[in-house]
């Protein structure tokens, strides 16, 4: 395993050497699984899927099976460097408090969702009255994992009122490639963002 998918590159890239880090809906593993291989990382991931359960396991992942509206109960403050949690925020039942947790137990924060503020998005709500469906949402609305969808600047306004620095972040597009032009207008298009956060 030598490569990722771009958005996941981006986190590993803002990974430090010898971290330890806790993978929130860890999915097959396949983050932590390079880390590990490429930067000598340790930790473990959270999952509540069977299936990608097993696919961890296959690729000598620690993997715990948890569902995490429940939250990080039983995990000590501080306990990782960085806790991360990719495409999962807007489909947890209280985003929020969601990260809360992972600044209690980590002493930064990485996270990447779906920017429901892209200009296909809001296209296809305006003109055709539906709720979008783009390749960053594939879903219908009655099939959806994703209860809270949000925008880059959603974000951005949570994290201001909840006194959450932010060090640095990225926006990309459908392909999970960043391009200098995405940087312009970032909340219009960008398909997905990333962010690095902490809570000083």
């Amino acid at each position: 395993m030598n490569s990722l998918r771009s958005d996941l590159q981006i986190i590993a890239n803002w990974i430090e050497e010898g971290a330890h880090i806790l993978d929130l809906g860890c999915g097959d593993g396949t983050l932590l699984a390079y880390l590990a291989k490429h930067k000598n990382v340790s930790g473990y991931g959270l999952e509540i899927d069977n299936r990608n359960i097993q696919a961890c396991i296959s690729k000598g992942v620690s993997v715990i099976q948890s569902n995490l509206d429940q939250g990080l109960t039983g995990i000590l403050d501080n306990t990782f460097d960085y806790v991360v949690m990719s495409q999962s925020l807007q489909a947890m039942q209280f985003p929020d408090k969601l990260l809360d947790e992972m600044l209690r137990v980590g002493k930064q924060g990485i996270v990447s969702f779906p920017n429901m503020g892209h200009w296909r998005s809001r296209v296809q709500f305006a003109l055709g009255g539906k709720m979008p469906v783009t390749k960053a949402l594939p879903y219908q609305w009655y099939n959806t994992p994703n209860i809270h969808l949000c925008t880059i600047k959603d974000f951005k306004e949570l994290c201001r009122q909840k006194k959450i620095k932010i060090y640095r972040h990225a926006v990309v597009d459908r392909e999970h490639i960043g391009h200098l032009s995405i940087n312009l207008l970032p909340n219009l298009l960008a398909e997905s963002a990333l962010f690095q956060f902490s809570s000083h």
